[in-house]
């Protein structure tokens, strides 16, 4: 479809009325300095508004790529790659923790320069692994690599990685925020307590933040007397501003509701 219009000389578009053509000098190349005009397109509002929004879409579509690249490096198990702050369930007992999450992900430029990480803390099953994984991606959504695994799953996989612990341990502190799932899962052995406190340590020392996940008490870490284990708890706390998870656990919530809705059918 014809969309230009000549009126006079002026080759002007037809849908916004702007010229797409314009005469600039162009040199003669004569040796004289002299020049000529000559007409060439210039680009109508109407060119201007197809070619931003092509602009936007192709930025999409690399940003979406990136994200799904992130995700991939991410290490995070299928089960919480699809969790978001707007599948968050809150309530009266999580609505604190949960806005702690959203602070943190709204700030997390501040909080990455100034090495700020979280310690999840609380009893089985009150959300810390889904906050952590909520974080993790709402971060990548934003573009930021994050890594979210456990320690069982990184002391396996250490034993696998050529015995080169630092390589390793560099692979992790690519990410602007690892996140560790699960601390005191791992086996208490001399061995897997040192390999824990090099990953804590190495991540201190590269300046990057961390989040970790516990069903360990405060009391249980600060009241520890195990020099294998303090030295791991006290790294934590320089790192890490504890948050407090509380109430029912999700299982015993959601088998509540289960016997609730079983017990109007059954007994009416």
């Amino acid at each position: 479809m014809e969309t230009n219009e000549v009126v006079g000389e002026v080759s002007l578009c037809k849908v916004c009325g702007e010229r797409t053509e314009r005469e600039i000098d162009f040199p003669i190349m004569d040796g004289k300095g002299g020049t000529r005009k000559m007409k060439v397109h210039c680009m109508c509002r109407c060119e201007r508004e197809r070619k931003e929004a092509e602009d936007r879409r192709l930025a999409y579509e690399e940003e979406q790529r990136q994200i799904d690249n992130l995700k991939q490096l991410s290490l995070i198990d299928a089960k919480s790659r699809n969790v978001r702050f707007s599948t968050y369930q809150v309530n009266e007992e999580n609505a604190k923790v949960f806005g702690i999450a959203k602070r943190y992900v709204e700030n997390f430029p501040e909080m990455y320069s100034q090495n700020q990480g979280m310690l999840f803390w609380g009893d089985v099953g009150t959300g810390k692994s889904y906050t952590a994984a909520a974080i993790a991606n709402e971060l990548m959504e934003r573009l930021h690599p994050v890594i979210m695994t456990s320690f069982v799953k990184l002391l396996q996989d250490m034993q696998g990685f050529d015995n080169d612990d630092g390589a390793y341990m560099n692979r992790l502190n690519r990410a602007k925020l690892l996140i560790i799932d699960d601390l005191g899962a791992e086996r208490g052995t001399d061995f897997a307590l040192e390999k824990v406190y090099d990953i804590i340590d190495s991540r201190y020392r590269s300046g990057k933040p961390a989040i970790f996940t516990t069903n360990l008490t405060m009391g249980q870490m600060k009241e520890c007397t195990d020099i294998r284990y303090n030295r791991i708890y006290d790294r934590i706390f320089e790192m890490c501003y504890p948050v407090k998870f509380s109430g029912l656990s999700w299982r015993k919530r959601e088998a509540a509701g289960r016997y609730a809705s079983m017990k109007k059918i059954l007994e009416g």
